[in-house]
C-alpha cells in the first residue's frame, strides 16, 4: 500500500511539472547540442541559437521572478495583508523573456571573457543553455510553492476563451507588435553577438625573456655579441576554438626610411596547440648583421604552411624587436 501511495505521488509531482518549463529545459539542451553539432548547417545553428540567446534563459528568469498568473481586472486585495504574489499574463511573459535574455547573454559573455574556457562557440552555449536549464528548475520550485488557484499555467484554449470573454483583442494584438519589435531589436543586436563568437576567437602571439632567476619577462636584450645568440620565449595563445597547427618565421630584417630592404630567415618553428591552450617554448636567435648594425628581429605567425615569401603584412600574427650587433 505504500508503495502505492508512493508511486501516485511521483506521477502527481510528474503531471503538476509546469510543461512550459519543461519545455524551456529541453530546449536548452537540443539548441546547445545542434550549435556545438558538426553538421556543418550553419542556418540550422544560427536557428538554434536565437531561442538560446534571445529567449530560453529569460523566460527561465521570468518564471522565477513571477510564478503567479496575471489578475484579472475583477480581482482586487480584499485586504492590504492580501499576500499574492505578483503575477504577469503570458503576452507580457514572451516579451519579458526577450528583455531579460537580452541582459542575461551580455553578462555570459563578459564573465566568459575573463575565465580560461575563452570565448569559443561551445564555451558560450554551455553557459547559456546552463543558465537556463538552472534558472527553469528554480522557476518550477517557485512556481508549485505558489497556490494553485494563483499559479501560472500554459493553457493555450483557455487565455483565447478569455480574451474572447473580456474582449481585449485590440489590447492583445498591441503587446504582440510590442514583442515582435522587441524582438527584432534584440535579433539585430544578436548580429554583432553571434557571429564573432561563431565565426571563431583569435590568436595571440608574443615575445618574452627569461631572466637568470627564472622570471618571464617582456624586455628582450637590445644588443648582441656579433656571432652570439639572442635567448626568446614564444607563445602562442590559441583562442580559435579547435586544435590549430601554427609555423612561426623568424627574419632577420634590415630597414631604411621605415621600408625592408633585406630580409633574412634564420629559422622556423612549427607546433600544434590545442584549442584553449597556450604553448611556449625558448629558442635561440642568431642575428648575422655584421657589428654595428642594427636590426629588426621579425616572428611572423602563419597557420599551416607560410607563403613563399613571408612579410609582416601576410602574417596572421606578427611580433618583433629590435637588436643591435656589438663586438668584433
Amino acid at each position: 500500500m505504500s508503495h502505492r501511495t508512493s508511486s501516485w505521488t511521483r506521477f502527481g509531482f510528474v503531471r503538476r511539472y509546469p510543461f512550459d518549463l519543461a519545455a524551456v529545459s529541453i530546449g536548452a539542451v537540443v539548441a546547445y547540442l545542434l550549435v556545438t553539432g558538426e553538421s556543418g548547417n550553419e542556418g540550422l545553428r544560427l536557428l538554434a541559437t536565437l531561442p538560446l540567446a534571445l529567449f530560453l534563459p529569460g523566460y527561465g528568469l521570468g518564471a522565477v521572478l513571477f510564478p503567479a498568473d496575471k489578475r484579472e481586472d475583477r480581482e482586487t486585495a480584499a485586504t492590504a495583508a492580501d499576500a499574492r504574489p505578483r503575477g504577469i499574463d503570458a503576452i507580457e511573459r514572451l516579451g519579458l523573456a526577450f528583455v531579460l535574455s537580452l541582459t542575461i547573454a551580455p553578462l555570459v559573455v563578459l564573465v566568459l571573457a575573463v575565465t580560461s574556457w575563452g570565448l569559443t562557440t561551445t564555451s558560450v552555449a554551455v553557459g547559456l543553455a546552463g543558465i537556463a536549464v538552472c534558472l527553469a528548475q528554480l522557476g518550477v520550485v517557485r512556481r508549485l510553492r505558489t497556490p494553485a488557484p494563483q499559479r501560472f499555467t500554459v493553457s493555450p484554449l483557455a487565455g483565447l476563451e478569455r480574451l474572447r470573454r473580456n474582449g481585449r483583442a485590440a489590447a492583445t494584438v498591441s503587446t504582440v507588435v510590442l514583442v515582435v519589435a522587441i524582438g527584432t531589436a534584440v535579433g539585430a543586436l544578436l548580429v554583432g553577438f553571434l557571429f564573432p563568437v561563431s565565426g571563431g576567437g583569435f590568436t595571440e602571439l608574443a615575445l618574452y625573456n627569461e631572466t637568470a632567476d627564472g622570471e618571464i619577462v617582456a624586455d628582450l636584450p637590445s644588443e648582441v655579441e656579433a656571432g652570439e645568440s639572442v635567448p626568446v620565449v614564444v607563445e602562442i595563445e590559441n583562442r580559435e576554438g579547435e586544435d590549430r597547427t601554427y609555423t612561426a618565421v623568424v627574419q632577420q630584417q634590415v630597414l631604411e626610411d621605415g621600408e625592408v630592404v633585406e630580409r633574412t630567415e634564420l629559422r622556423r618553428i612549427e607546433t600544434t596547440v590545442p584549442a584553449g591552450e597556450t604553448e611556449s617554448g625558448e629558442r635561440a636567435i642568431a642575428p648575422t648583421a655584421d657589428a654595428g648594425e642594427t636590426v629588426r628581429i621579425s616572428v611572423l605567425l602563419y597557420e599551416d604552411d607560410p607563403p613563399s615569401t613571408p612579410t609582416n603584412e601576410n602574417a596572421a600574427e606578427s611580433t618583433h624587436f629590435w637588436v643591435t650587433v656589438t663586438g668584433g
